[in-house]
C-alpha cells in the first residue's frame, strides 16, 4: 500500500495503471512505472460539446488519455480526426509550449485521465514514447492534410455550385419571338417550358437551328420547338458527373432538380467545359515549377480568372482568401528559390515572414504586400546585404504578380522589416513595453506573423513574447484604443449615404477588435475569424462570447460583399479596389452592410 493512502485509493491507482498498461505508449512500462504515472493522474469528465483544448488558445498543461467516450479534433471548422478509448491527445501543445493546432471537443460525454507535464514527458521521452509520438504525428498530419488543408477544387463541387440564377420558365403558348426576347432580357442561354409532358427546354441553339436557319415562324408557340422532357440531374450530382451525363445525352443544358422535385436552375455545357481550367491545384503547380520570374508572373496572371470562378462557384469568403494566400505563398517561395539560384546559398538561416492580412490568410486581389525577413545573428560579413538583395528580388517579383508594394513600406527589403533574430525579439518586446502610437501600429502589423519560407525558428521566441500580452495592461489598453479609433461610415441616423471603403471602415476595425480580444486572452495565432471563434469558445455564456459571435457574422457578411465587389470589377476589366458605392447596392445588401457596421460601432464603444 502507498504510504498514507487508503485501500480504496490504492485500488483506484491500480485500476488506472491496469487501464493505461493496455495502450501505447504505456504498454512498455513496468508495473512500478505504471503505478507511479497512475498516482499522478487526475480524472476529468467532459460533457458533450465541451472543448478540452481550443485551437490557437492557451497551450495545454496536461497529456490527455480517453478513458471512455470520443473526442473530435477540429481544425478551422472541419473535423479531421477522432480520439477514442485508450488514445492520447494534447502532446503536441504540451511538449512544444505552442498554442493547440486543434480544438479537441467531446462528441459525447467523455471520461479522461489527465497526466501532469512531468509524468507525461517522462513517458514520452523514452525511446518507445518517441516512436509513438513520431507515428501519431505522421498519421495525424496525413489525415489533417486530406481533410482540412486541401485546396478547394471546383471540379469536385456539386453541380449546384455552377447555378448562377433561378430557372426562367415560360408557358407553352408564349411565342418564339417573345421567348427570344425573354432570353435576351434575362441573359440566359436556355428557357424551361411548361408542356403536357412536363418541363421542356428551348435553348439558343434551338432558336438558331429551328427559327433563324430554319423555316419555323416566329409567332409559333414555343412548345412547337421545345424538347421535352428536359434532361435533369439531382442536386447532389458532382460537376464531373453532370458533364459525363450531358455528353452521353448529347445535350448542352441540364436542369438541376432538388430532392422534392423543385427545379433549382439550369447548367450549360460551357460552365462544365471550363472546369478543367479553374483548378487551384493546376495554378499552384504552374507557379511552383516556373523556371524563371517571368514564368511566375505569367502563371500569376491566371489568378484573377480563378478568383472570379471561385466566387461564382459559391465558395465562402475564408476559403477563397485561403486559396489566394496559399498561391501567394507559393509565388513567394518560388521567387525565393530563384533568388537563391542567382545570389548563391544564404550566409545564415533565415525566415521569410508574412505579416498582416497575408499572415492571417486573408489576402484578396486588392491586397498589397506586408512582409518581413528574419535571419540568424551572425558575424558573417555581408549577411544583411545578401538578404537585402533577396528581399528586393522577392518584393519586386510579387509586385509584378499583382501584389503591390505596401504604401507604408512594410516590406522585407526595408531595413526596418529585415532584422536579425535577436533584433526581432527586441522589437516584439519593446512593442509590449512601449505604448506610443508608433509601437502600437507596428504591433498591429508585426504581431500578425507567419513563417512562409526558410528554416530559422523565429516563431517560438516571438510567440513566447506574445503570450505575455495578457499581463501587459498598458499594451492592451493601447491596442483597445487603436481598435476604437476608426470612425464609422454610418451617418447621423445610422445609415449609409455614399461610398464606403469596405476594408478600412468595415473589416479593419473587426480585425483590430479580434486582435485585442485574442491577445487579452493569450491567443497568439490565427486569422480574424479563428480569433473570434476561439474567443467565443473560451468565453461561453458571457457577453464577450455574444460580441465575438456578432462580430464574426458581421465580418463574414462584409467579406462576402467585398469579394463579390472585386469579382464584378474584374469582370468589367477594372483592377479590384475596396471602395463600394452603397447607393448602387441592392436594398437587402445595403441593409445587411448597415447592420454589420452598426455591430462594429457598438463593439468599438464597449472597449475600455
Amino acid at each position: 500500500m502507498t504510504p498514507g493512502a487508503t485501500p480504496a485509493a490504492d485500488e483506484k491507482v491500480r485500476e488506472i495503471a491496469r487501464f493505461l498498461g493496455r495502450y501505447p505508449p504505456f504498454d512498455t512500462l513496468s508495473r512500478d512505472e505504471l503505478e507511479s504515472v497512475a498516482t499522478a493522474a487526475r480524472e476529468s469528465h467532459v460533457q458533450r460539446g465541451e472543448a478540452a483544448l481550443v485551437e490557437n488558445g492557451p497551450p495545454g498543461e496536461h497529456l490527455y488519455v480517453v478513458r471512455d467516450g470520443t473526442m473530435e479534433l477540429e481544425h478551422k471548422g472541419r473535423i479531421v480526426d477522432v480520439v477514442t478509448k485508450g488514445q492520447l491527445f494534447g502532446h503536441p501543445t504540451l511538449l512544444s509550449g505552442q498554442p493547440p493546432e486543434f480544438t479537441v471537443r467531446a462528441r459525447e460525454d467523455t471520461e479522461l485521465y489527465l497526466l501532469p507535464r512531468a509524468e507525461a514527458t517522462a513517458v514520452l521521452g523514452r525511446p518507445e514514447g518517441a516512436a509513438f509520438i513520431a507515428q501519431s504525428f505522421r498519421d495525424r498530419v496525413l489525415r489533417t492534410s486530406a481533410a482540412a488543408h486541401a485546396l478547394p477544387d471546383v471540379r469536385t463541387v456539386p453541380v449546384t455550385s455552377l447555378i448562377r440564377r433561378a430557372p426562367v420558365i415560360c408557358p407553352p403558348d408564349m411565342t418564339v419571338r417573345k421567348v427570344a426576347q425573354l432570353m435576351n432580357d434575362e441573359l440566359v442561354t436556355a428557357v424551361l417550358v411548361e408542356t403536357a409532358q412536363g418541363l421542356g427546354i428551348v435553348t439558343d441553339a434551338d432558336l438558331r437551328s429551328k427559327v433563324v436557319a430554319g423555316d419555323m415562324p416566329r409567332d409559333m408557340p414555343v412548345s412547337s420547338i421545345a424538347s421535352a422532357p428536359v434532361r435533369s440531374v439531382s442536386a447532389a450530382t458532382l460537376a464531373p458527373q453532370a458533364s459525363i451525363e450531358m455528353m452521353q445525352a448529347g445535350v448542352n443544358h441540364l436542369a438541376v432538380v432538388a430532392a422534392d422535385g423543385t427545379v433549382l436552375g439550369v447548367v450549360s455545357a460551357g460552365s462544365l467545359m471550363n472546369l478543367d481550367a479553374l483548378s487551384p491545384f493546376a495554378l499552384r503547380w504552374s507557379i511552383a515549377t516556373a523556371h524563371d520570374e517571368d514564368a511566375v508572373v505569367q502563371a500569376a496572371a491566371q489568378l484573377p480568372g480563378l478568383f472570379v470562378s471561385l466566387v461564382d462557384a459559391g465558395l465562402d469568403g475564408p476559403a477563397i482568401t485561403r486559396v489566394i494566400t496559399l498561391l501567394a505563398d507559393v509565388m513567394t517561395s518560388r521567387l525565393i528559390d530563384l533568388s537563391v539560384a542567382r545570389l548563391g546559398p544564404p550566409p545564415a538561416p533565415f525566415a521569410w515572414l508574412a505579416l498582416g492580412s497575408c499572415a492571417r490568410s486573408e489576402l484578396t486581389l486588392a491586397s498589397d504586400q506586408d512582409n518581413g525577413l528574419a535571419y540568424e545573428d551572425t558575424a558573417e560579413p555581408g549577411a544583411d546585404a545578401y538578404f537585402a538583395a533577396m528581399a528586393d528580388n522577392v518584393n519586386t517579383g510579387l509586385a509584378r504578380c499583382g501584389f503591390s508594394y505596401d504604401e507604408s513600406g512594410v516590406l522585407a527589403r526595408d531595413p526596418h522589416w529585415r532584422l536579425s533574430r535577436s533584433s526581432w525579439v527586441g522589437v516584439f518586446q519593446r512593442c509590449l513595453e512601449v505604448w506610443d502610437w508608433n509601437h502600437l501600429l507596428r504591433a498591429s502589423i508585426a504581431f500578425d506573423f507567419r513563417r512562409v519560407a526558410g528554416d530559422l525558428d523565429i516563431v517560438t521566441p516571438l510567440s513566447g513574447i506574445l503570450r505575455q500580452a495578457p499581463r501587459r495592461g498598458g499594451f492592451l489598453s493601447g491596442l483597445g484604443h487603436l481598435a476604437s479609433q476608426i470612425p464609422s461610415p454610418l451617418g447621423f441616423r445610422g445609415r449609409l449615404t455614399g461610398p464606403v471603403d469596405i476594408k478600412k471602415s468595415g473589416l479593419l476595425p473587426v480585425e483590430n477588435l479580434a486582435r485585442f480580444y485574442a491577445f487579452a486572452r493569450g491567443i497568439s495565432a490565427g486569422g480574424t475569424v479563428d480569433r473570434l471563434t476561439t474567443v467565443q469558445q473560451l468565453s461561453r455564456g458571457s457577453n464577450a462570447a455574444a460580441d465575438a459571435r456578432a462580430l464574426g457574422e458581421a465580418y463574414a457578411s462584409m467579406s462576402a460583399l467585398r469579394l463579390q465587389h472585386h469579382a464584378e470589377l474584374i469582370r468589367r476589366g477594372i483592377a479590384p479596389h475596396n471602395a463600394i458605392d452603397t447607393t448602387k447596392l441592392r436594398p437587402l445588401a445595403r441593409v445587411t452592410l448597415q447592420e454589420a457596421l452598426r455591430t462594429v460601432a457598438a463593439a468599438q464603444k464597449q472597449l475600455p
